[in-house]
């Protein structure tokens, strides 16, 4: 038990950022799962971490509700985004989606009640690592439910080839705006966590870098099942200890072995690392329930005439 409190002690911190990046990593994960290339997550941290931290510093909102109200807004602002935003597809959709982050971090920085280009600062410490540890649990487990539910069999369908999807009678617009708001109220919930974890935020902590970081983590982990962005982001969080416990100072270098690993899992794991370990086969009938069987006979029957 000694053995662990100093442990704790020393990698607490790291273990609590591990955490709430594992989370941010499986958010931009709901978004990929259903072919959608989107890099305003970061955004979406943001919003739930300003939305929870003005509602306890300025309102006096307990922990819990200021957790639900971060995570809803930011919901509330990937459905409204994603409704015009989800007809664009590959780069045009990213560009569009880093275009919101921007517009976010720009807001932040010129509002009174964010604290401007300083933070938010005051922000009691509440969150703590069992909570952490907990919620990413139960998001790992809504997720590993999801891929094998109707509604994770239409995001594979539109990832695999989103017009033939479509031409099935799979709902392709619904779907998408669906994985989006999952994957905001994730990315707000977590970013709600953080804000109650780091005392204070600031906007730049929720801007681009954020942003290709979290899709460094899906890439490296890898994107085919839920744990892989977890694997990423333990690995990308843990580096910089880890490069420090070898005799290498993070900082640039740790930028540079980031890129240096992440070629070489383009290069040789294009899978990321889940290649690495045995994974179950498909199970169940893929599409059964995507399509009633009279919509599945009519969509695939020949047009009469």
């Amino acid at each position: 038990m000694n053995y662990l409190s100093q442990f704790y002690a020393v990698y607490g911190s790291l273990l609590n950022f591990i955490g709430i990046n594992s989370l941010l990593a499986l958010s931009l994960y709901v978004t990929l799962s259903a072919g959608q290339l989107s890099l305003g997550n970061a955004a979406f941290a943001g919003i739930g971490g300003y939305t929870a931290g003005i509602l306890t510093v300025n309102f006096n909102a307990p922990f819990l509700v200021s957790l639900a109200a971060g995570s809803l807004f930011a919901g509330l602002a990937g459905l409204v985004l994603g409704l015009p935003v989800l007809r664009l597809r590959g780069v045009f959709l990213a560009m569009a989606t880093l275009s919101f982050g921007e517009v976010v971090r720009i807001v932040a920085v010129n509002l009174t009640i964010t604290g401007g280009a300083e933070g938010l600062i005051g922000i009691p410490n509440k969150t703590k690592t069992w909570f952490i540890y907990l919620v990413l649990v139960l998001v790992s487990f809504f997720l590993s439910r999801l891929r094998w539910s109707r509604l994770g069999w239409g995001f594979e369908s539109i990832r695999g080839d989103e017009t033939a999807a479509a031409a099935m009678g799979v709902n392709t617009t619904y779907y998408k705006t669906i994985a989006f708001t999952i994957g905001a109220l994730i990315a707000g919930l977590a970013g709600a966590m953080y804000a109650h974890l780091n005392f204070l935020i600031t906007p730049r902590e929720f801007g681009f870098s954020m942003a290709v970081q979290l899709l460094c983590y899906n890439i490296v982990g890898g994107m085919r099942v839920w744990y892989g962005p977890i694997l990423g982001a333990m690995l990308l969080t843990a580096l910089p200890e880890i490069l420090r416990g070898i005799g290498i100072v993070a900082g640039p270098v740790r930028l540079c072995v980031n890129g240096v690993i992440l070629l070489l899992v383009i290069l040789f794991l294009p899978n990321g690392l889940v290649s690495l370990f045995p994974t179950r086969k498909g199970r169940g009938k893929v599409a059964s329930n995507l399509l009633s069987p009279k919509e599945t006979k009519d969509n695939l029957s020949p047009e009469k005439g």
